[in-house]
Parts: structure tokens; C-alpha cells; sequence
């Protein structure tokens, strides 16, 4: 028996050449990029920053709060198709997913400021608290994120166009995730004045008004180009079904997943280990911007590379890079700053590039998907994108934290040899190997330049007929 997942689709070719592809204006460009500084300014701060809020701020143990982000993201991940299924049914004025940017920044802000409110209760208090707050933070990002993403696969048909948005999009992220690790520790210091319960909740709340303020310049300035077919009828038991015969967006889910894993175990790690091991807590607000900024250099270099480069090969090249300089980190001295933030810098400009092409990538299986089934569903394609991504931080916080409780971890106080060894581990030879997982997942990938170039011919003509 045939498994459709691999099978090749049977589309009848023809030779239509596609239309010049319609160029975006810079404006345009810039407007949708900027929006993910501000997700930065909520997705940094929950990466980077949440877990030792929880353990170190709020009295939360590393255990419980590890379970309970895990639990959050768990549920959090299963409501990402059913938004993704509602943009993609959504018909105003303003199109399918610009919308969601000025409806949801509001209550987006509001529930990250709660996040990182610190009421006065027992543990188990504090933990209910934590779960309500963060689930409802997550919910409502998930609400404007998802939409975001699609967007970015109608603004333009062209796959070239695609990686340049995205290009400057992350250079965009990389900034606000800088701004975010090298000003809120600073931030929460000034705000608080010794209060750090404070200090978060009002650090918490310029990041929000930002972030609304950026969300809603992009709703203004920008446009959906390309629509499902008028004669499209699906529903979200379909759309699900595609998805999971579509192989390339299969490879591009677990591609994802493991890149989380791999990422966030050292965004989270690092706090600790400049804490705990290295003992100089204040490099933090250097280490992480230093990767921040390197990673929007690699970022912006995206549209450059892919002419040259083709996607499947230029990911295997960066995830490759990643897993080596990654396992150069387990054997660099506690007292060597200098080589720590090289190769974290290194690391930054093999990473840049792997998220403007991974979300080029995803609008190319979107218009795959139509070129295969007629059935066109760009916002549950990203919806079950990010769904993968919340998936994989999920797991590598809960990695985190369960490793800490096995070792012995306790919080604010020197750290046993296992502990120690566990957070070098965790910043080396554990992300290493995800990154080569990551790099034996993209040889199954069946796109190539030749086949997208097909695609698009083939759903041009399928237009003018």
C-alpha cells in the first residue's frame, strides 16, 4: 500500500510561464517586519527571562514551575490550529489576518503585565496564579501571531519576495530580542528601586505599549495579496488531513520542533550558567544581545544566500555550523569570556538565517498544498508551524527544569558539582545534538528552486483559465 505522505502528486504540468513577480515597496516591507520586534518584546522576555522570574522572583520551585510552562505550552500548542483555522475563515474589509493586529494588542498586553504580577500567596496559590496568567498570555499572543505569520504568505506569490520579507522581518526580531535581554534586567532594576516583583510588572507594561504600537503600524501598511480559490470548500478536518500529506510542511514541523529545542535550551540555560557557574550574572546583558545581533547580521544575509544557495542545502550547511560550535562550548574555561561570546556570536550568524527560511519556506508548502489539492489553508499551515515551534520550548524548558530537580538545583544558592556540570551540558553537548537531528530531518525536504518555479506556473495558469 502507497503512503500518500510519500507519494508524488499527481499534478498535470504545463510550460505557463508565471507573471513577473509584483514587487513589494520597502514601506510595506518594513511595516510587516517591525511587528516582530514586538513579539520580541513578549517572546525574548518569556524565553530568556520567565523560568528564573518564577524560581527566583515569585518563589515558585524549578520543578513545579517547569511543569507548569510545559503543561501551558502543551495546551497552549493544541489551540494554535483552531486559531489558524478561524483567520483562515475570517472575512472583513481589512482582509483575513490583518485584523487580529488591531484587535488583540490590547488584551495581549494586559495579560503579560499579570504574568508577571506577584500577588502575596501560598505556593500553591502562586502556582494557580502562574497557570491562569500564563496560559491567558499565551492564548492572547497566539491570537495575533498566528495571523501575523500567515500574512506573510499573501503579501506576495513570489518565493524570492517571500525570503526577503522574512529577511527583514527576523533582522526586526533579532533587534527587539537585543533590546529585550541587554535593557530589561536594567529595567527592572530602575523600576523597581530593590523591588524586583516591581520592577518585572513595570518592565512588563513598556514592553506591551510598544509592542501594541508596532502591531498596529504594521495593520496599517500593509496588504493580502493572494486569496484560497473562490470555489475553495474545506474544513478544519480537511485542512488537518492536507497538512499531514503535505511532505515537505511534515519535514518543516519537526525541522521546527527540534530548532526550539535547541534554542531554547541555551536561551534559558544561559541566565543560570552566568549565575551558577561562571559567577559574573551581568554578562548576561552582553551574552544574549551578542547573539541577538549577529543573528539579525545572519538574518539579513538571507535574500543573499537562497540566490545562490538553495533552501534545503543552506539549512543543512547552518544547522550543521550550529551543532559544532555548540559542542565547542562544553570545553571552553569558566574564566574565558572572550571565546564564550565568539562562539556565541558564531552561533548567532548560523541561526540568523534559519528563520526568515524557514518561514519563506512554510508559504511555499502553503502554495504546494493549493498546487496539490486545490485547497488553499496559509493560516493553519503557520498555526500548525508554531504549534510544533511552542512544542519544542515546551519540551526543552521542561528538560531544564527537571534536570535541575534531578541534580539538586537550588535557587539563590551555590550550586553542587552536578548542578554545574548539568548547566554546561545543557549550553554545549544537549543542543549539539538536537542541532544534528535537525540536520538529518531536511534530507526528507522535496522542494527545490526548479519545483517552486513549476508550482507557480502551474497555479497561474490555473487562475487565467
Amino acid at each position: 500500500m502507497s503512503n500518500p505522505l510519500f507519494d508524488k502528486a499527481t499534478v498535470i504540468p504545463t510550460q505557463t510561464a508565471p507573471p513577473p513577480p509584483l514587487a513589494l515597496t520597502w514601506r510595506e516591507k518594513f511595516s510587516y517586519g517591525v511587528a516582530d520586534m514586538g513579539f520580541n518584546f513578549y517572546w525574548t522576555n518569556i524565553a530568556t527571562f520567565l523560568l528564573i522570574f518564577y524560581t527566583d522572583v515569585f518563589g515558585i520551585s524549578a520543578a513545579a514551575a517547569a511543569s507548569m510552562m510545559f503543561s501551558v505550552k502543551i495546551i497552549n500548542a493544541f489551540t494554535d490550529p483552531m486559531i489558524g483555522a478561524a483567520a483562515d475563515r475570517t472575512s472583513t474589509r481589512f482582509g483575513k489576518f490583518r485584523p487580529y493586529l488591531l484587535w488583540v494588542p490590547i488584551p495581549l498586553g494586559c495579560a503579560a503585565i499579570l504574568t508577571y504580577t506577584t500577588p502575596d500567596l501560598s505556593h500553591d496559590g502562586k502556582l494557580v496564579w502562574a497557570y491562569g496568567t500564563y496560559l491567558l498570555m499565551m492564548v492572547c499572543y497566539t491570537c495575533i501571531n498566528i495571523p501575523y505569520n500567515a500574512l506573510s504568505g499573501v503579501l506576495s506569490a513570489d518565493p524570492q519576495e517571500r525570503s526577503t520579507v522574512n529577511g527583514l522581518r527576523f533582522i526586526f526580531a533579532f533587534a527587539g530580542g537585543t533590546l529585550v535581554t541587554a535593557a530589561t534586567p536594567a529595567m527592572v532594576s530602575w523600576f523597581g528601586h530593590g523591588d524586583d516583583k516591581l520592577g518585572w510588572q513595570l518592565t512588563m507594561l513598556v514592553w506591551s505599549i510598544f509592542a501594541s504600537l508596532l502591531f498596529v503600524l504594521t495593520f496599517f501598511n500593509t496588504r493580502e495579496r493572494i486569496a484560497p480559490p473562490p470555489s475553495q470548500k474545506s474544513n478544519v478536518m480537511q485542512d488537518i488531513r492536507d497538512l499531514s500529506q503535505n511532505r515537505p510542511w511534515v519535514v518543516l514541523f519537526f525541522l521546527a520542533l527540534i530548532i526550539m529545542i535547541t534554542i531554547t535550551l541555551r536561551t534559558t540555560s544561559a541566565a543560570y550558567y552566568f549565575k551558577y557557574v561562571v559567577g559574573r550574572p551581568e554578562l548576561m546583558q552582553g551574552f544574549v544581545p551578542a547573539y541577538m545581533i549577529s543573528a539579525a547580521i545572519g538574518a539579513s544575509l538571507t535574500p543573499l544566500m537562497t540566490r545562490f544557495v538553495d533552501k534545503k542545502k543552506l539549512m543543512i550547511i547552518l544547522m550543521s555550523i550550529t551543532a559544532v560550535l555548540s559542542s565547542a562550548f562544553f570545553f571552553v574555561p569558566n574564566d574565558q569570556v572572550t571565546l564564550m561570546f565568539a562562539l556565541q556570536i558564531g552561533m548567532g550568524l548560523a541561526l540568523g538565517p534559519k528563520s526568515p527560511l524557514a518561514f519563506s519556506m512554510y508559504a511555499d508548502t502553503a502554495d504546494y498544498n493549493e498546487w496539490r489539492t486545490g485547497r488553499r489553508a496559509t493560516a493553519m499551515t503557520f498555526a500548525a508551524a508554531t504549534f510544533s515551534q511552542k512544542l519544542g520550548t515546551a519540551i526543552a524548558v521542561a528538560v531544564i527544569g527537571w534536570l535541575f530537580t534531578v541534580l539538586g538545583y537550588v535557587a539563590n544558592s551555590a550550586q553542587n558539582s552536578g548542578s554545574q556540570a548539568g548547566i554546561v551540558w545543557l549550553m554545549s553537548f544537549i543542543p549539539a545534538a538536537f542541532a544534528v537531528l535537525a540536520v538529518a530531518i531536511m534530507f526528507f525536504y522535496n522542494l527545490d528552486n526548479r519545483k517552486l518555479v513549476q508550482i507557480q506556473a502551474d497555479l497561474q495558469a490555473r487562475k487565467t483559465q
